[in-house]
């Protein structure tokens, strides 16, 4: 680093967001998951990370919030080549299934199949997440789609019993097995629950999208799962609340130790046309921002992390903005630790 001029252009021979990190000298450690076999709508997540990579390198380092974010390392480890012959296998399965509307008595073999990509998807990120945890190391997921961080939420749980989840999506992501697949995108969080009891609280925000099913699990969780409507947050706003005051409500629902998994889509639709399933309403950047930021003026330590669902477009637009979001995130997390 001494050698490094974070005022400079980026060199082409850099890592993300232009800096000079290896894994070693790196505190934040981001993890690229090109696996998105389960997008039911609109497809390109398995570009996300690789596409994010590109557009990192225009950022500015200087952050207002946050300050020098670099200093403490940032890395984005080689993409397993593994992650992607199980992504284009496993989405060659999954494209008629999903066209005719979901898993049929005919397709128990392929979705068998499917379901086992997606048992390889998350012991990867298990193994590569509990060896960066124990390491002193914040890990941070970049998808692909909303699947990918189940592995790496379980080692963050194992580590940090009774761990805190910061949603921010357009969908609840709780429906049960969606268009038969066990590890769809749109199950994640019904199968974090199910399934890793060291997650003790899901905070929900921006979530505009969901099934009645869904809205009757977040009713019925005793409190588990505590979700933050977007509509009702700007009826809230329109009648004189603040948005500081509603994103303090939802931070101080949060145990000691927090993962943050946000779906791009939890953003205005403006910010991320490319993105699988776009839903009209959400956060602008400068309130996401402002969430983030009383995460980090909380007191909580943020252990982990997930970006997801960044699907480039035509044009940089879209990883832009989940660059810029990724490098917002990785700020937070380093604000947090004690």
């Amino acid at each position: 680093m001494d050698a490094f001029d974070p005022s400079a252009a980026a060199s082409p021979e850099s890592g993300i967001f232009g800096l000079p990190h290896e894994e070693h000298d790196a505190r934040v450690v981001l993890i690229p998951m090109p696996f998105a076999a389960t997008v039911s709508y609109g497809g390109g997540a398995e570009k996300g990370p690789q596409a994010i990579l590109g557009a990192s390198k225009q950022i500015d380092l200087y952050d207002l919030q946050h300050g020098r974010i670099y200093e403490k390392g940032i890395c984005l480890l080689d993409p397993d080549p593994v992650l992607e012959a199980a992504h284009t296998q496993a989405r060659l399965l999954c494209e008629p299934i999903v066209r005719r509307g979901g898993a049929g008595a005919d397709d128990a073999e392929a979705v068998a199949a499917v379901d086992a990509a997606g048992n390889l998807v998350n012991a990867i990120a298990h193994a590569l997440t509990a060896e960066l945890l124990l390491r002193g190391k914040i890990p941070g997921i970049l998808g692909g789609d909303h699947s990918v961080p189940f592995g790496a939420i379980r080692a963050a749980a194992e580590r940090h019993p009774g761990l805190g989840i910061l949603h921010l999506d357009a969908h609840a992501d709780l429906r049960v097995a969606y268009e038969g697949f066990r590890w769809s995108h749109a199950s994640i969080f019904h199968n974090v629950l199910a399934e890793i009891p060291g997650v003790s609280r899901l905070v929900q925000v921006g979530i505009r999208d969901f099934s009645e099913d869904e809205m009757l699990a977040i009713a019925n969780s005793n409190g588990r799962i505590v979700t933050h409507y977007d509509q009702e947050w700007r009826r809230r706003m329109f009648t004189g609340a603040t948005f500081d005051q509603l994103c303090k409500e939802a931070v101080a629902a949060l145990p000691d130790a927090v993962w943050l998994s946000f779906d791009i889509d939890g953003l205005d639709p403006a910010l991320c046309p490319g993105t699988g399933t776009p839903v009209p309403g959400g956060m602008s950047f400068a309130e996401v921002a402002h969430l983030l930021h009383t995460v980090a003026e909380s007191g909580k330590t943020v252990v982990g992390f997930d970006l997801v669902e960044v699907a480039p477009g035509k044009d940089e637009w879209d990883a832009n903005v989940g660059a810029r979001l990724l490098y917002k995130m990785c700020g937070t997390a380093l604000r947090t630790q004690r």
